[in-house]
Order: C-alpha cells, then structure tokens, then sequence
C-alpha cells in the first residue's frame, strides 16, 4: 500500500470512535420470544464489562448507550454507580435512551397520546432521563418513539403532531448547555396505519420545533426498501441537522443484523458524504455514529467485535476517496471517472493498514482471534450459565 494511503486511514483511524449499546449483550430475541445465551449479560455490571472487553481488542468503542430502564433499575438514584462501573471497565456512559413504550400505559401513545397521564408519564421519564446524562456526563438523549395507529380514522393525526413539538419543546428547555436531544424516527413497527414520526423529514420539522440543541437520528433500519440514506446524510448536513447515527444492516426492513454484512457498500457511501462534507467545508460535523442491532444467533461479544472491526475498515475506506478529484469530475460532468473515484476507494483491501495501526497502537492485530484466545467468553459462560439457564425456564 502506498504510503500516502496508509497515512490517510491511520489519520481517519485516530478519529473514529464508534459507540455500542449496552443490550447488545443481553439475552435478545424476535417478538416470538428470546433466545438465550449461556454467556449473555445479565446485569448492568456484566453488559459494561462485556463492553469494555470490545473496546479492550478494538480500540475504537469508548463509550457505551444504555437504557434507562433497563440498565438503571434504581433509576437517577444509580446513575454515578453505573458510570463508575463504567470507569471499572475501561468505558464512559454514552447516549441515555429512556423508554416510553414497555409500559402498558403507553398503549396508545407516548408524547401523542390521547390520554394526558400518559403524556405526562412520558415527559417527566425524558426529564429524569435528561437528569440521569447529566450525572453520568452524557451528552445526547436518543429519543425513539412507537407513536402512531393501526387503523385509518382511529388518530387525529394533525392534533398528535402539535403534542409531539410541545412535548419536545418541554424536554429541550431542561437541557444543558452541553447536551442534545437526538429524534429518531421509523416509518412503520409497531404503528402500521401512521407513524407519528415516520421519516427523517418529520425527524428534522420536530426537531427544529423543539429547539437549537435537537438534531435528527437516522438508523439505517428504519427505511423503506431501496430508500437512498446516503441522500437523507447529505441533505441533514447541508441543513446541520445530522445528530448521529445507529447502525445495523437490513434484507427487508428493520432486521438489525451486522453491519455491512448485507450491503457494506451502503455503509462505505454513507461514511463518504460524511468525509465529504467534511472536506468541502473544512468542519467537523459532530456526529455520533452508534451501533444498535440485535445478536439473537450470534455469540453477543465476537459480533460485537467483529461489527467495531467492519465498521473501521468501511470508515478507512471511505477516508481513500480523493475528494479533489471527485469535485473535478463532477464539476466536468465526467460519470465514470466520478463513480470511479468511490469504486476504486472500495476495493482497497485496508486490512494490512489496520493491522499495523492496531501494532503501533498496542492493539491485537487481529481482535476477534486474540479475544477468542484470551478465555474471557469460557470464563463469562460459567459464572453467568446458571442464571441463564433459569431465564430459559421464564421465557419458556
């Protein structure tokens, strides 16, 4: 590999953190039920462990998202306990995820719910949540909503909207000056009439509404089939709405698997507006790239490793575009050679240079090998096997 080349991904390499989600490494599973894994987390303690095992081998997943309710039992009472486990574990806390739709009385809605007491119920779980990042140092809350209808008729679809903005608005007055609300959106699940918030042009209006420090998540899940995301980044940073990103990969809709391992080129083209952009306006755009998928099958930790792994490679890959060169061509209206210059980028094996930056980095070159080989996952299976066993019987 030309020297040049390999100073261009150890460059991007320095730069490129990307987060991973603590219910990554608890027992998952479909709507059907969940599938259980003798070494899967089981408390908050274990997932961050587990975490920091990704970051130990990887070098680039500092910082870990959580749920509240999932990772918080004692709510805001035990946030400075979790980020100091964190610290244990060689991991900060990241993006805070409250959870308004597990309970039953969001039945019907969150922040658009017909029923007062549960828009209330949701706004002060977003509110301690917002509490809850301040004491853990986090910086965004990631706000995803079930909100909609199954049935034509059965919504008032203009009144839902005006809660959701003042709803919002609520959440972002009790923001600090460091922090931001994230609003994701989703076009359908489990709402499959109209989903209150059902692309990222909704995303992007409600944001705007609720105030300066809102930007718009994407999720490369949540879009209909052969929908240009790429298109939908470029757009977001021309209008610096681009918060941030949770990344999975889909066959049909909403699958969460691997990253890249349907489409990587998708993922190679999203990370190159971003660098693009970046490079015709000389700023960095502060967005937050986060891994949200689902491990049924797969052992929790190795996917995880093997996403950090395919996600630095697609992001160094994306670094080789020589951005001058694509301007000119698309200035001269030149379409092969500017197609080319993504092309040509793509297929560089940049393996060999990520191993050497691992090298100099102190990293095991090779991260999922060197894991498998360190016992943690035997050693993990044995003191957590019993309790996994006992949710078997639960689920059963």
């Amino acid at each position: 590999m030309p020297v040049k080349q390999e100073e261009i991904i150890w460059n991007a390499l320095d730069g490129f953190e990307i987060e991973i989600p603590s219910w990554g490494f608890a027992n998952t599973g479909t709507r059907f039920g969940k599938f259980v894994q003798p070494a899967a987390a089981t408390t908050t303690e274990e997932k961050l462990s587990d975490a920091g095992q990704v970051h130990r081998f990887t070098g680039c997943c500092p910082t870990v998202a959580v749920h509240v309710l999932w990772d918080f039992p004692d709510g805001g009472a035990s946030a400075r306990e979790v980020a100091e486990a964190a610290d244990r574990h060689g991991v900060r806390i990241g993006a805070i995820n409250p959870n308004v739709f597990q309970d039953q009385i969001y039945r019907y809605g969150s922040l658009a719910s017909p029923l007062p007491e549960a828009r209330r119920a949701a706004l002060d779980h977003i509110l301690d949540s917002i509490e809850i990042a301040k004491q853990t140092g986090s910086r965004d809350i990631s706000l995803w909503f079930t909100d909609g209808s199954n049935y034509p008729g059965t919504a008032n679809i203009r009144r839902r909207k005006g809660l959701f903005e003042e709803g919002l608005r609520a959440a972002h007055e009790r923001l600090s000056d460091s922090q931001r609300l994230l609003v994701e959106y989703k076009p359908f699940e489990p709402a499959f009439y109209h989903t209150d918030i059902a692309d990222w042009g909704m995303a992007l209006l409600l944001a705007r509404a609720a105030g300066p420090k809102a930007k718009v998540l994407v999720d490369t899940g949540h879009h209909y089939q052969a929908q240009n995301i790429e298109q939908i980044v470029a757009w977001l940073l021309a209008e610096d709405m681009l918060g941030g990103f949770h990344f999975n990969d889909r066959r049909y809709a909403d699958d969460d698997l691997t990253l890249g391992s349907i489409d990587p080129y998708q993922v190679f083209r999203i990370f190159h507006e971003i660098l693009f952009f970046q490079w015709e306006t000389r700023r960095r755009p502060p967005v937050a790239y986060t891994i949200d998928q689902s491990h049924n099958l797969k052992p929790k930790i190795e996917e995880m490793i093997q996403t950090a792994a395919t996600a630095q490679e697609l992001f160094a890959k994306a670094a080789l575009v020589d951005h001058a060169e694509l301007a000119r061509r698309q200035e001269a209206r030149d379409l092969i050679e500017a197609e080319e210059c993504l092309k040509s980028a793509f297929a560089v094996d940049v393996r060999p240079a990520l191993r050497l930056w691992r090298r100099t980095k102190g990293l095991p070159e090779e991260p999922l090998a060197e894991f498998r080989a360190s016992g943690y996952l035997e050693r993990a299976a044995r003191e957590r096997g019993e309790r996994n066993r006992g949710a078997v019987a639960s689920y059963a």
